[in-house]
């Protein structure tokens, strides 16, 4: 018997995949801009400007990338599954919030993103921040950075190797690349911590330039030079953020260790119900 294919709630294709990347694109240049340009630069002399210019360049670039997707044959079945997951990320997010980081949606979005694959994982998570955002009123000019650090990180629980949608019942004795049970849950509790990390020092980054460097020490300064202001960004980090995102990162392993094979069966029966790949069609009226 020969393996069932992986589930694809939403397909990148050509015209996705090249908004996909051009929206990281730019987002690793609005991120990564205070390392990018050099100190003579004309972007650092308008540093109060950049996150207005980046967050309506980072807006639009998203509403492509869920516009394209949209034409990408997304079905009502996908659409649905989209907006459950949407609503229950959004809604776990506050719980726990501005307690020693505890998150407990980005467990879900992981776990989301490895059975559903990382065309749905980057439309789950930046949709899923969005509404989060409208929910907490925390819309602001941080607001698309989150939304794609989220893509991303929910995008990249698709990308693990092994498995995600199939049914153990159509696995294939023996075949290789196979991951399930206690390999599986280790493989996603560790991609949960690191991913916590990084989506704690991206978000740093994107709000780290504009403390202003008469701050403090471990300000961006507009007129130091790379490595200076590395090494400034690391102190940063270790200063204002390190207990929340080990906190975040704890709780994802936690969550992902105990509740994780009852989520995962839920979201693998659901996908093989909703049969993603078949289309929906309408039949007549009897005769």
């Amino acid at each position: 018997m020969t393996p069932a294919p992986r589930v694809r709630a939403i397909r990148l294709g050509p015209r996705s995949l090249a908004a996909l990347v051009l929206a990281s694109a730019v987002g690793v240049v609005a991120f990564g801009w205070p390392f990018l340009a050099p100190p003579t630069a004309q972007l650092s002399a308008h540093a109060q400007d950049a996150p207005w210019l980046f967050a309506g360049l980072l807006v639009l670039l998203v509403a492509v990338v869920a516009a394209t997707i949209s034409e990408s044959d997304l079905g009502p079945k996908a659409v649905a599954m989209l907006g459950v997951l949407a609503a229950t990320g959004a809604a776990l997010r506050p719980i726990g919030a501005g307690t020693a980081g505890i998150e407990p949606m980005f467990f879900l979005m992981v776990l989301s993103g490895r059975v559903l694959g990382p065309g749905f994982g980057f439309a789950l998570g930046s949709v899923t921040m969005f509404a989060s955002a409208l929910l907490t009123g925390g819309v602001g000019p941080w607001l698309p950075f989150q939304m794609l650090s989220m893509g991303w990180f929910t995008m990249g629980a698709g990308l693990l190797p092994g498995p995600r949608g199939v049914s153990p019942a159509r696995r294939r004795p023996g075949a290789r690349g196979r991951l399930r049970g206690r390999g599986e849950l280790l493989m996603l509790a560790g991609y949960g911590f690191l991913a916590a990390f990084a989506y704690g020092t991206l978000m740093n980054l994107a709000g780290w330039p504009f403390l202003g460097a008469a701050a403090s020490n471990i300000s961006f300064d507009p007129h130091a030079p790379v490595p200076a202001n590395l090494a400034r960004f690391v102190a940063y980090c270790l200063a204002t953020s390190l207990g929340w995102d080990l906190g975040r990162a704890v709780c994802t392993v936690l969550l992902t260790l105990a509740l994780g094979p009852a989520v995962l069966r839920a979201l693998r029966r659901a996908t093989r119900r909703a049969a993603f790949e078949t289309a929906v069609t309408f039949d007549g009226p009897a005769a």
